[in-house]
């Protein structure tokens, strides 16, 4: 009867070994890093709660900025005097209709900005304009240096809305995807 206990607990310790070896063939350990062990092998997962807090952690790294710039802001329209209509990143008519925002399929509708080549088409910043947070992509051209242009709907809405201010902006996405 011991005999059989022995080789039955001998066989479970063999078992656990064949199933830690093949779990851990599975996962990727870098050897800068230290291996941990699980001693607690009964222990379940609930991933429902894994996913949802995967599903925030991308929601939430979508908001976390890559580089911060200071510059100008001011406000340009589509019709203004130098302007011809046109986006300068995607050739799209803005004049008719008016259109001053884009839908984006990661940060949904945002404001459009010029800017200098220094940032590429497709980038969306993040910034302040009078204690509002504003959200924007990088559709169009004709600024200097690290300087953004809001296109709004009118030059009246840009001297009284905007102006000319200095503020310091998060570019949140390089081009139009995101690489950290």
């Amino acid at each position: 009867m011991k005999k059989n206990i022995r080789k039955f607990l001998k066989f479970i310790k063999v078992s656990m070994l064949v199933t830690v070896f093949f779990m851990c063939q599975q996962v990727y350990i870098p050897k800068a890093e230290t291996k941990v062990i699980n001693e607690n092998l009964n222990k379940t997962l609930d991933l429902h709660s894994m996913s949802v807090r995967y599903d925030e952690m991308v929601l939430s790294d979508l908001q976390v900025p890559l580089a911060t710039f200071t510059g100008d802001l001011t406000g340009y329209a589509a019709d203004c005097p130098l302007c011809s209509g046109y986006l300068g990143c995607t050739n799209k008519n803005v004049l008719n209709p008016r259109v001053t925002t884009y839908d984006d399929i990661d940060y949904g509708n945002v404001n459009i900005v010029a800017s200098s080549r220094n940032i590429p088409c497709g980038s969306i910043v993040s910034f302040d304009l009078s204690g509002v947070k504003v959200t924007a992509i990088v559709l169009d051209r004709g600024v200097l240096g690290s300087d953004l242009d809001l296109l709004v709907e009118s030059e009246d809405i840009a001297i009284k809305n905007v102006g000319r201010k200095k503020i310091s902006y998060d570019v949140l996405r390089f081009g139009y995807e995101r690489d950290n």
